[in-house]
């Protein structure tokens, strides 16, 4: 089928197929009264100025005007779980942190706990409809992390998930193994045979049933140590899996240094780390995963976005959607605080949740740019610019949604 978009009062997109970092981070191309051609799911032909590809076309869309991008890549969700954790807000009034829940044995342990009594029909109509919700907003392909099993036979159930949603759900689902988000219950006080547990019998289960493509673990106090995320993140390159880190949400106890000297595709959170973290990861090209509305629900202070751009680090900008520390999968939302925290351009950001997501999970080739060649996955806009998605917050922008050529919104 040939679908032709007119009327587009300005096309907005990063190009290229790579991670855009320092300067180029903020280079946007920009066309005005463009149209776009798409067959079969792929872009065939873009023009502006008011010249439209040659016809006949099965079905043509009015722009109307409007602002069009890529579709947004949300690059590190949680969003398969069972039960929410809304009781935990008196607590956190209270004053306690998210360590300190986690110390009571409540905070993930309590979403482990629902997950592992939570059926996979459940599990999967749950998490189906938190993926209508996004799309709506504007977002076509996103990463789920497993975590909130931490044994065996939960972690395969979530990926089981993860995978079905992939191949039944309109949106592109990317899954990741994150089987050290925590140390459940059973294996209290005894988190390096819990790490050796992973890296001998889940690790090689998950990569012989191919349920992910990126293994990632939560170097974190408290959590797993450096040295422990060190075993993991090495059993899981020789098993054959690309490499992400949750690391410096809370200390910096070498995570992001530990992710750069490993060359992992990115690091997420960030929020504390530090010089020599910077530097490792500008060295082994591994995106920083940031994670705004996380801060702004924990009332955290932000990641240095600013400071990593100059470091020549390519910055990605996700939800984060979880049950604990940010039950918001707005991407809009991460979008507005982009901007009035990270005090990143309107056309950083825009690379921030398109391209460089994209190639944080390794679709760089396929998606998040509006070029010749590429999936139609594309935005129709109610704003005029991308100036105005920064601006506006707490209304979904989003008009129409197209993914792969097919009007979904």
């Amino acid at each position: 089928m040939k679908l032709l978009i007119k009327n587009i009062g300005c096309l907005q997109t990063p190009t290229g197929s790579y991670s855009h970092k320092g300067s180029k981070q903020g280079k946007n191309m920009k066309l005005y009264d463009a149209a776009i051609l798409v067959s079969d799911g792929i872009i065939r032909e873009i023009t502006e100025n008011g010249k439209l590809p040659e016809g006949p076309f099965d079905k043509a869309i009015d722009a109307e005007g409007k602002l069009v991008t890529p579709g947004l890549v949300d690059g590190h969700t949680h969003l398969v779980f069972g039960g929410y954790r809304q009781n935990e807000i008196p607590m956190k009034l209270a004053g306690a942190g998210y360590l300190d829940i986690l110390r009571a044995g409540g905070g993930i342990l309590d979403t482990v706990r629902k997950t592992r009594e939570a059926s996979f029909a459940a599990l999967y109509e749950k998490s189906a409809a938190f993926l209508d919700e996004m799309l709506r907003m504007g977002v076509t392909t996103c990463e789920i992390k497993s975590g909130y099993g931490l044994d065996k036979e939960s972690e395969l159930k979530m990926l089981e998930v993860i995978r079905a949603l992939g191949e039944k759900h309109a949106m592109d689902v990317v899954p990741t193994f994150m089987g050290a988000h925590a140390v459940p219950p059973e294996f209290e006080g005894q988190s390096d045979a819990y790490i050796e547990m992973l890296c001998t019998e889940v690790i090689p289960e998950v990569k012989k049933r191919g349920l992910a493509e990126f293994c990632d673990v939560f170097c974190e106090d408290s959590v797993f140590t450096a040295k422990q995320s060190r075993r993991y993140l090495e059993a899981a390159s020789e098993a054959g899996f690309d490499l992400k880190v949750h690391a410096d949400e809370i200390e910096d106890i070498g995570g992001s240094s530990l992710a750069g000297e490993m060359e992992a595709i990115s690091a997420e959170h960030l929020i504390a780390i530090g010089e020599d973290g910077m530097k490792a990861m500008a060295k082994g090209g591994t995106t920083a995963m940031l994670l705004p509305a996380t801060s702004f629900y924990l009332g955290k202070h932000y990641a240095p976005a600013r400071f990593m751009i100059e470091a020549g680090i390519p910055v990605a900008i996700a939800s984060d959607f979880n049950p604990g520390s940010c039950p918001s999968l707005n991407l809009q939302f991460a979008i507005n605080l982009g901007y009035l925290r990270y005090r990143m351009t309107p056309e950083e950001i825009l690379t921030a949740v398109t391209i460089n997501p994209a190639c944080a999970i390794d679709r760089g080739d396929l998606i998040g740019t509006l070029e010749v060649g590429k999936r139609a996955d594309l935005v129709i806009w109610n704003a005029p610019d991308f100036e105005m998605l920064c601006y506006r917050f707490g209304s979904n922008l989003a008009d129409r949604v197209i993914k792969e050529g097919e009007i979904i919104l």
